[in-house]
């Protein structure tokens, strides 16, 4: 059977800025048969994260991320339908999803490495299984609550980093349902910090490319900041840290902003952003959700009720076509995207 696949085509190298000729479309075939155990899926969805800039290197700097090997296909979140099968509990038709999907149009895959999906948990938005009701959504519910110590009626400030990403986007309503009393987003662009405020109920959001940064902060959050959800790291992140309170907590989510620079992870903070986190005894560990799958059941749901409640709003930029995931990607590390990126390759 013919298909159409991604390839990583060449490195970026550890400095570099990813760019969509770092992938390479190209035609391959698969098994016509399905051996016991297997089964054959169309691919619906593709996720595209920042967490994959790293396996883009030939040593990712982590002991659970495995690089992506030159002109092997690439993989990642992913969700297909079942066209055939040999799996005692998969049937053709079942949605289906896995954190190693390879990107590619069909594939043939191990009935035990899938995951069957109830479409209408999500209201039939089976894409949100990819983001805000998959390993995104657990990401910022379960670092908050592993975390960032919220706690209802503690009038707690937090303060979300990359508040228009995949994540940030979710974990600053989700502190608010989890019992922050005000939440304050920092963004790229007018656009995104619009969006945070006026349809995902952020009390305020900076634009971290306009004026100074530490002094609206200072206006924005008089009480300091409680909890801060750090999707970033650098300049902005020193910023927000410097205005914690004591016995605060950092939810470490992400290093966007040094994922192109050799350097270790988490990075290390300038020395006297450390003095202060050590002052004020503010808590910055490592966070890794795959570290908690133990709560992902219940966690899913709760954030498929959110969804089904109106109280979880989704954002996602849907890019048509594999032969598009390089560009998409390379969009997503720019910044450009407001959400979730998804590559759709269901036409």
């Amino acid at each position: 059977m013919i298909i159409q696949r991604v390839v990583l085509n060449s490195r970026p190298g550890k400095n570099g800025v990813p760019v969509a000729e770092n992938f390479r479309l190209e035609q391959s075939t698969i098994a016509d048969t399905v051996q016991v155990g297997q089964v054959r899926v169309k691919t619906l969805y593709l996720s595209v994260d920042p967490y994959m800039r790293c396996r883009m290197n030939e040593d990712t700097g982590s002991d659970y991320l495995q690089p992506w090997q030159l002109s092997e296909v690439a993989d990642g979140g992913g969700i297909g339908v079942v066209e055939e099968s040999q799996h005692h509990n998969l049937a053709k038709g079942d949605f289906v999803t896995s954190f190693t999907w390879p990107w590619q149009t069909a594939a043939i895959l191990d009935g035990d490495s899938l995951q069957k999906l109830e479409p209408q948990l999500v209201n039939g938005r089976l894409s949100y299984f990819l983001g805000a009701a998959g390993i995104t959504g657990l990401t910022a519910l379960l670092g908050i609550r592993e975390k960032g110590h919220v706690a209802a009626g503690a009038n707690q400030t937090m303060v979300v980093s990359g508040a228009a990403g995949a994540c940030g986007s979710l974990a600053g309503q989700i502190g608010r349902l989890e019992g922050c009393s005000r939440v304050v987003g920092i963004a790229g662009t007018d656009e995104k910090c619009s969006i945070l405020v006026q349809e995902m109920g952020f009390d305020a959001a900076i634009n971290y490319k306009k004026g100074d940064v530490a002094k609206q902060l200072r206006e924005l959050c008089p009480g300091g900041v409680d909890v801060y959800f750090d999707n970033v790291g650098g300049d902005i992140s020193d910023t927000v840290i410097s205005q914690m309170n004591q016995n605060s907590h950092i939810v470490l989510c992400g290093q966007i902003s040094q994922y192109n620079k050799d350097v270790p992870y988490p990075p290390p903070l300038p020395p006297d952003i450390e003095k202060i986190q050590k002052e004020r005894n503010i808590t910055r560990e490592r966070f890794l959700v795959l570290n908690y799958m133990d709560k992902q059941e219940a966690s899913v749901l709760q954030l498929c009720q959110w969804i089904q409640e109106g109280k979880l709003k989704v954002r996602e930029t849907v890019v048509e076509g594999l032969a598009n995931i390089g560009a998409a990607f390379q969009s997503m590390m720019n910044g450009g995207n407001i959400g979730k990126q998804i590559v759709s390759i269901s036409k």
